[in-house]
């Protein structure tokens, strides 16, 4: 598709999040240019949880979006801790007062498949391969220049391209935070596991956290915190990696898609600098426990399109506001469940694993904790 020379919205990047921002944006009738570098949409699962809080904000923008994307997910009201085999927790969503009291696994390929069907419906859509190399501001607007030397000029610029935000470098906004020391393992699996397809399990062990979870079609999501893995691992790598950390629990029978990524907690220190805004992985990024960075970062888009069809820089302003502490909230709660499901200190895995299911016995602290992972605390 030809680069319009004009619109009003210009959005670089066209994962889960810049289309949230372009459905809430057609859907209000604002002009907008969706860009993408890579040629096609990525094929691989990626992030595979979409929680209460996103599925309502996809029912806002269009109920039937929302239907069909539990259509093809499989839900799940538990996620299930344990050390080792031994059972420490289970966190449960079925009586959380949303209309979607669940966690819905679904390929992050499939979420933007259905995205982008309901944008295509409402006659948008993403522009590729364009890749913006440099953003540049004025008092009136904003001009994007790809690599192929086109130009766009848009009122405003909006940042969804991903933790090396192009947007977010040329806004000079800084990064802050670090990286964890350990990589983690991502692979989507075919085994026989023991706790079955009704539960995602969290669990815990000296060696680091594992985190198995159902996918449609019989399939299974493993990641894992390993110190140092392959970049892509085999079927040898997560059989003896699941042996160790969930013994006779696991028998691996293929490996369908697998990667090795290292992990960063980091917060952007402002969200606008005057006609450039950040959305999702470019205004943050966090650990994958609990499956919240493409949520928050859907979540970002949506409340992003609102602000900007309000039309007044107050608006932009409030929507820092309101979305940076949630930001702020979601990277504490990821880092302090990654730190605590890999601690090695045998003291304080003993009280860990103590405490653990005398607090998780609690109704409210139950509650309270799947309330806080579906991200209804963020309406």
């Amino acid at each position: 598709m030809p680069l319009p020379a004009t619109t009003h919205v210009a959005i670089v990047g066209a994962g889960p999040t810049g289309l949230a921002l372009a459905l809430t944006l057609a859907g209000a009738g604002i002009d907008f240019v969706l860009l993408d570098r890579q040629a096609e949409g990525a094929n691989t699962s990626r992030a595979a949880v979409v929680h209460a809080r996103t599925l309502e904000v996809l029912d806002e923008l269009d109920p039937a979006t929302g239907a069909e994307l539990v259509r093809r997910g499989t839900t799940v009201t538990r996620f299930r801790i344990r050390d080792g085999a031994r059972p420490l927790a289970a966190v449960r969503f079925d009586g959380l007062p949303t209309a979607h009291p669940y966690a819905l696994m679904v390929p992050q390929d499939q979420t933007e498949a259905v995205l982008l069907e309901r944008l295509r419906a409402l006659g948008g859509d993403v522009h590729r391969p364009y890749e913006v190399t440099a953003v540049t501001q004025d008092e009136t607007g904003v001009t994007l220049t790809t690599a192929t030397g086109e130009t766009l000029r848009a009122a405003y610029a909006v940042g969804a391209d991903g933790m090396h935000s192009t947007v977010r470098e040329a806004a000079g906004i800084g990064f802050t935070g670090s990286p964890y020391e350990e990589s983690f393992v991502l692979a989507d699996v075919t085994m026989d596991w023991t706790p079955g397809p009704r539960e995602v399990s969290l669990t815990f062990g000296a060696a680091g956290l594992t985190v198995v979870a159902p996918l449609p079609g019989g399939r299974y999501r493993l990641v894992a915190t390993v110190d140092d893995a392959p970049a892509e691992p085999d079927l040898p790598f997560v059989q003896a990696l699941l042996d160790a950390r969930a013994p006779g629990q696991a028998t691996v029978t293929g490996v369908v898609w697998s990667s090795r990524f290292r992990v960063h907690h980091r917060v952007a220190d402002r969200y606008r600098a005057g006609r450039l805004l950040l959305v999702g992985d470019a205004a943050h990024v966090h650990s994958p426990a609990g499956g919240q960075g493409m949520n928050t970062g859907i979540q970002d888009g949506h409340a992003l399109g609102r602000a900007l069809a309000a039309g007044t820089s107050e608006a932009l302003d409030a929507y820092e506001a309101r979305r940076r502490p949630v930001a702020l909230r979601v990277v504490a709660l990821t880092d302090r469940m990654t730190r605590i499901a890999t601690t090695r200190n045998p003291a304080l895995r003993a009280v860990r694993n103590t405490l653990l299911p005398v607090l998780a016995r609690v109704p409210a602290l139950n509650r309270r904790l799947a309330t806080e992972l579906a991200e209804l605390n963020y309406r």
